[in-house]
């Protein structure tokens, strides 16, 4: 059997467009990802399917997979001849034991790759407006881990190096250990006076942040409860955050948004409002499955020059059809019929095949029949609603959208670092689907801000007996912005 390969990947800081080109190239490539808790579970989206997933996250105090399974497993899944994804948050060669996995599995003589990322050492800081260095508050960095092989879990440092040596100093999930090392930097000369800010989930939309001082940064962590993972950044230069913030000052920052989804694929408007500043996480992930070829599908096909209207009611039908159409022996040349498409994204569809199609809401009345409908395979039954309106009509379903079961572990790991602030339903289908898919809804939904586009959508809520509800006033982005300009943040801090 050929040996696999292993690619030991940094994720990047939190927010997913923060991983290098080429870790997203191996993540889509992948045949197993091992992944940490830090890596955004987001990125786990972009694997092929089939990918094997392995969470080997680690808590303080509960580790999911211990180091030496850790590297065994790399070895084992590399030694069945898979391309392994090692996943690690930040950049794996910053305190991310990738010299070990890396030792191990030269150990094996399994041939292997670092893939460096960015560090929440300094990403962090830069999304709090915070550059790490600056020509007048610090030429010299440092980054130092504040928990890992240390003396009764305490940093065993150079604490006078760092004290007097250094102008910049990153601690890493230093919050549990923030009192002892304030109390040993101003003991080995660092003025009690300097500034000092935690920055939790860096990058990500739930980022926060909490100022002070080397003398007072302690015991206001203790007084909001303020807990890993953050980094630590003390110096002088996090006075410069004053002037040049600027992830904090979007409108939606902080907003953690659970978007009830229904298509497959990337979400225009989850990127707009990831955009705004929100922190959103779609649910359920749908993945499309191409229904197999029978005699009907053949037998139409075959007869595609009799039809007098073809009506496609779903975007992705065009891409099937037309692969269908050239694999029976025929082109476009071969559709005699006039053609509708039922939404903007289907007539788009269409004129990439350079097709003029009429947008039509309604069913098209007087039309020439036999009609072909050629749409998905859904338990909405669109496709039925039209075909009653016509004597003589054909239907041919290219596809059906079902739940990507994979998804659902993911979404698990999530769901623990995600306290949401409101549930956005986009449309009445996806009403339905969140209730069908998601387990312990009433949990999770429990005092959220339940946002909608329509009154049809309102009402298939109402009927599942979620009455709170506002519609906004306009069905996009800008209208969610919009309700929490005026209803003011949500942030339960």
């Amino acid at each position: 059997m050929k040996q696999g390969h292993v690619m030991l990947v940094g994720a990047g800081p939190g927010d997913e467009k923060l991983i290098t080109v080429k870790g997203m190239e191996a993540i889509r490539k992948a045949d197993v990802i091992l992944y940490d808790r830090l890596a955004n579970p987001k990125l786990l989206t972009y694997a092929k399917e089939g990918c094997e997933l392995i969470y080997g996250g680690k808590l303080p105090k509960r580790h999911m997979l211990r180091q030496e399974v850790i590297n065994q497993t790399l070895v084992e899944k590399a030694l069945e001849g898979n391309l392994v994804v090692r996943l690690k948050g930040g950049d794996p060669n910053v305190f991310g034991r990738v010299g070990e996995e890396a030792a191990t599995l030269a150990e094996y003589g399994i041939s292997y790759e670092i893939v460096p990322g960015i560090t929440s050492g300094i990403a962090a800081p830069a999304y709090a407006g915070i550059p790490v260095t600056h020509r007048d508050y610090g030429g010299s960095f440092a980054m130092v881990t504040a928990h890992d092989k240390s003396l009764d879990g305490k940093p065993s440092v150079n604490w006078e190096g760092l004290a007097k040596g250094v102008d910049t100093i990153a601690f890493y999930m230093g919050v549990a250990n923030l009192t002892y090392i304030c109390e040993n930097l101003i003991k080995h000369g660092k003025p009690a006076t300097t500034p000092v800010i935690l920055i939790q989930w860096g990058t990500f939309g739930r980022q926060k942040t909490l100022e002070g001082t080397l003398t007072t940064i302690a015991d206001k962590a203790e007084a909001v409860q303020f807990t890993n993972p953050a980094i630590t950044l003390v110096g002088d230069i996090v006075a410069l955050r004053e002037k040049i913030a600027w992830f904090e000052n979007k409108p939606l920052q902080g907003e953690q948004i659970l978007l009830a989804r229904t298509d497959v694929g990337p979400s225009t408007l989850a990127n707009q409002l990831t955009e705004l500043g929100a922190d959103v996480v779609e649910f359920p992930k749908m993945k499309k499955v191409t229904l197999p070829m029978n005699p009907v599908r053949e037998r139409v096909l075959d007869e595609i020059e009799q039809y007098g209207t073809i009506l496609f009611s779903n975007p992705d039908s065009p891409t099937i059809f037309f692969e269908e159409l050239w694999r029976a022996g025929k082109d476009i040349r071969s559709l005699k019929g006039k053609i509708y498409g039922t939404s903007r994204r289907t007539v788009k569809a269409l004129q990439n095949y350079g097709l003029r199609a009429d947008f039509t809401e309604q069913v098209p009345e007087g039309v020439q029949e036999p009609v072909l409908i050629v749409g998905e395979r859904s338990l909405d039954g669109q496709q039925w609603c039209f075909a009653l309106h016509y004597t003589k009509y054909e239907l041919f379903m290219t596809h059906e959208t079902l739940l990507d079961e994979s998804y659902l572990p993911i979404f698990q790991r999530i769901l623990e670092d995600t306290n949401f602030t409101s549930v956005l339903f986009p449309c009445s289908k996806s009403v339905r689907i969140l209730q069908d898919n998601l387990e312990q809804k009433d949990k999770i939904l429990a005092n959220l801000t339940v946002l909608c586009f329509d009154e049809k959508t309102a009402q298939r809520l109402r009927d599942c007996r979620i009455q709170d509800i506002t519609i906004l006033e306009t069905p996009d982005a800008e209208g969610v912005k919009q309700f929490f300009i005026q209803n003011g943040s949500l942030i339960q801090v």
